[in-house]
């Protein structure tokens, strides 16, 4: 296992070696520029300022105000906000006057810190959805898939890592022998896909340590009218995580997969 080693302690190196901080003496808030990209292409950045012992964590309404510059308004869609409302429960995040955010201490920033930056990104996918005026979103087709094929699982499973925190997967499978770990992606970015595998290294050891089974993974995509990037799916090949593209989703192939 070296060579998974290497490749997290290099993720970790290129993590640290890409994000920037900045100061400002008058506020104290600090803006974190990380290497993640934004809906715009530009990089995300969350602000942090410590008072005490708390360190107060927001996205200074950057992601909101992004997405309704796309023509995306959750006032006027109730399926839309029913669906933040449930990101935003499920990485404990709150909305302040358009604000993602979240409140961490010393001990704990780290874990809080990744889950606003994870809930950044998953909302911002949702300007995809819009354009595509899709009917449900794409968690609830892949659920319906499961659902169809008679396939128990585990909504929203947590596991936590090596590094101590907590990765959340839109779906378990567990056999006597072997489990998978599910992600349904909307779409493909520089951000969702590093972070996935990433969690998927992190939580491999653990996990088949404490379950004594095999840890598989599998990233449900929707190729419908998209192009998927071959480096994207080249990535998914190299950290040995199945693919399943939502246009084949009920071939032989596909539908094998699901079985642990």
């Amino acid at each position: 296992m070296n060579w998974l080693e290497n490749a997290i302690s290099d993720y970790y190196n290129w993590l640290r070696k890409n994000t920037y901080i900045d100061s400002d003496t008058q506020t104290d808030w600090a803006v974190i520029t990380t290497p993640f990209d934004g809906m715009f292409n530009d990089p995300i950045e969350i602000y942090a300022k410590k008072e005490g012992d708390t360190i107060h964590l927001s996205d200074d309404g950057v992601t909101l105000h992004n997405l309704e510059l796309s023509g995306v308004n959750f006032s006027r869609s109730p399926q839309r906000k029913q669906w933040l409302d449930f990101v935003l429960l499920n990485y404990g995040i709150r909305l302040s006057n358009n604000e993602l955010c979240v409140d961490a201490n010393v001990k704990d920033f780290a874990q809080k810190k990744h889950n606003l930056l994870s809930a950044i990104s998953e909302i911002s996918d949702i300007e995809l959805t819009a354009k595509h005026i899709i009917s449900s979103m794409f968690r609830d087709d892949v659920k319906a898939l499961l659902d169809e094929q008679n396939i128990v699982y585990t909504s929203q499973f947590i596991v936590k890592g090596s590094t101590g925190i907590d990765f959340t997967f839109d779906f378990q499978i567990a056999s006597k022998n072997k489990e998978i770990v599910l992600k349904s992606f909307n779409s493909l970015t520089k951000a969702n896909v590093p972070s996935f595998l990433f969690g998927i290294d992190d939580v491999k050891t653990v996990r088949e340590k404490i379950s004594g089974k095999q840890l598989a993974s599998i990233a449900v995509i929707n190729d419908i009218d998209k192009e998927i990037k071959p480096e994207f799916v080249n990535a998914f090949a190299q950290k040995h995580t199945d693919i399943i593209f939502w246009s084949k989703r009920n071939t032989p192939e596909s539908l094998s997969k699901l079985r642990a």
